[in-house]
């Protein structure tokens, strides 16, 4: 007897509906075929004794088991449940007719018990777009395919559950999500807040231009000056996400398995920060088995670099192409697959080995050129994809000491807001452009004009400080987004006096 079940393989972001089929005929051998990988052709001994465990017969006879489309690879444990339910069905032990409307898929245990897998969401979205009545999946993983309207989803436990429910003889509870409601509960629900710091206002003024702008930063300063602090608290004064924006950023986690069964949809934008002792692979992504790298993870969020020298030269250069690109491609020999990478990205770093260079009160006791050669560490390259460079100086002890009350992130967040706003009406017509950082060298000269003092200025700036010519867009990207901020039509001097501020590491000399 033939019968098909339906389960879906996950490439990237999005999955692809695979047909199960299994014929049991005379014999007394088991076929795996249709490129299945180790996990998947291991699959015999985990159904075989969930299937006893569950109080039925695995047949012995000749079952031959075919994942199409027969060309693609099949990985991961996650078609064991489709699997058993085939064999089952196959030898007449339970009804065949209701399969052809459900997706199921899981990882059995010996015992008969349900796994999780990775990649409900984008799964579920599959089935729901193939006409698909139901999903039956393990129940850690339910709420994040429970909020694709239009359809059922049902967690499950065990092997058990299913066969009672298609012999018809123990329903299953349907898990519902109001996909609307579940996004507006915790939207800005942050653990952090600008509050929190004391002091710093020239750095909280820095971090709100990069976030109303979306420009990527570099935090340069001492030990202990707050650098980490205030790059936590970042994604607290972003936009909020919208609806389109959870859904992608849910779907990368899904994929990557990081997601936790409370988890239905991530309203959070994502902070991801890395030890500097990750490998490039593990930034951008890729494997044996292509998975979301801290890059994707941070998709719409911000990816935080903290002591960005100590990072090697290799992962560094890795970050590139996705961050002019916005999105990564990793290629194998018999596929490719993308994966979004739009993030913000904030790094924060010593002045020197000792840390001490340009402070205050301590003396540096680097030996001569050594500052130069810790810098020279990061790239020109990758420093030309940083719009601000921000030195961060400590805080004396009357300001964490005083109990005036800082701004909050709220506030600082609506005016970043408003900015946004101003520039979505900009780029409305762009459709791969959505806030100031994106803009190209020729949007640049359209968008960010400035007068004959404004244009004398900025050649006295750059004449005077030695900025080299790539620092020019940067400050004029910075400029229209400090003219947003203050909702200003033009860029004004006093926009591309403080844009000019933030070129720290642009100035002949600043390394000695």
């Amino acid at each position: 007897m033939l019968v098909k079940t339906y389960g879906s393989a996950v490439y990237g972001v999005n999955a692809l509906t695979i047909t199960i089929e299994i014929s049991i005929s005379a014999g007394n051998k088991y076929f795996m075929v249709g490129l299945p990988d180790n996990a998947v052709k291991e699959s015999l001994q985990r159904v075989e004794s969930a299937i006893h465990v569950s109080g039925f017969r695995m047949p012995r006879q000749k079952i031959v088991v075919n994942l199409a489309p027969a060309d693609i690879r099949k990985e991961g444990s996650a078609y064991d449940l489709p699997i058993a339910i085939g064999i089952l069905a196959a030898s007449g032990q339970i009804p065949a007719d209701e399969l052809e409307n459900y997706f199921i898929m899981g990882e059995l245990s010996l015992d008969g018990s349900i796994q999780p897998i990775k990649g409900a969401l984008p799964i579920a979205i599959q089935a729901q777009e193939d006409g698909f009545k139901g999903f039956i999946l393990p129940k850690q993983n339910v709420r994040e395919a429970a909020i694709v309207d239009g359809l059922i989803a049902y967690g499950v436990e065990t092997l058990a559950q299913v066969i009672a429910f298609f012999n018809k003889s123990e329903p299953l509870e349907q898990i519902k999500i109001n996909t609307k409601e579940e996004f507006l509960k915790n939207i800005g629900n942050y653990e952090h807040d600008f509050a929190d710091v004391k002091g710093q206002e020239n750095i909280k003024r820095a971090l709100e231009i990069a976030a109303a702008g979306g420009h990527n930063v570099i935090l340069i300063g001492p030990p202990g000056a707050g650098k980490t602090m205030l790059a936590k608290r970042l994604p607290t004064i972003l936009p909020p996400l919208n609806l389109y924006e959870a859904l992608e950023t849910t779907k990368i986690h899904s994929v990557a398995g990081k997601l936790s069964a409370a988890d239905a949809l991530m309203t959070v934008r994502p902070y991801r920060s890395p030890h500097h002792t990750i490998s490039d692979v593990a930034l951008v992504g890729g494997g044996m088995n292509p998975a979301p790298g801290e890059i994707s993870l941070a998709h719409n969020g911000v990816l935080f670099l903290d002591e960005l020298p100590e990072f090697k030269r290799t992962v560094l250069e890795v970050m590139r192409q996705p961050l002019e690109d916005r999105k990564v491609a990793i290629s194998r020999a018999r596929f490719s697959v993308e994966y979004p990478a739009s993030f913000m990205l904030v790094a924060s770093m010593n002045p020197c080995p000792c840390g001490f260079y340009n402070h205050p009160e301590k003396e540096c006791v680097c030996a001569p050129g050594v500052v130069q050669k810790y810098l020279s560490k990061i790239s020109g390259p990758l420093l030309d994809r940083i719009d601000l460079h921000v030195e961060v100086t400590p805080v004396n002890f009357t300001e964490p000491a005083s109990s005036r009350e800082a701004e909050k992130s709220e506030l600082i967040r609506a005016r970043v807001i408003k900015a946004r706003e101003i520039q979505d009406h900009r780029f409305a017509d762009k459709e791969d452009l959505h806030y100031n950082a994106q803009m190209s060298t020729k949007m640049v000269r359209k968008v960010c004009q400035i007068s004959d003092a404004g244009t004398t200025l900025l050649k006295s700036a750059m004449e005077r400080l030695g900025l080299s010519a790539r620092a020019y867009d940067r400050i004029l990207k910075v400029a229209r987004t400090i003219a947003d901020l203050d909702g200003s039509e033009n860029v004004e001097l006093e926009h591309l006096a403080e844009s000019i501020n933030y070129r720290s590491l642009d100035r002949d000399g600043w390394a000695g």
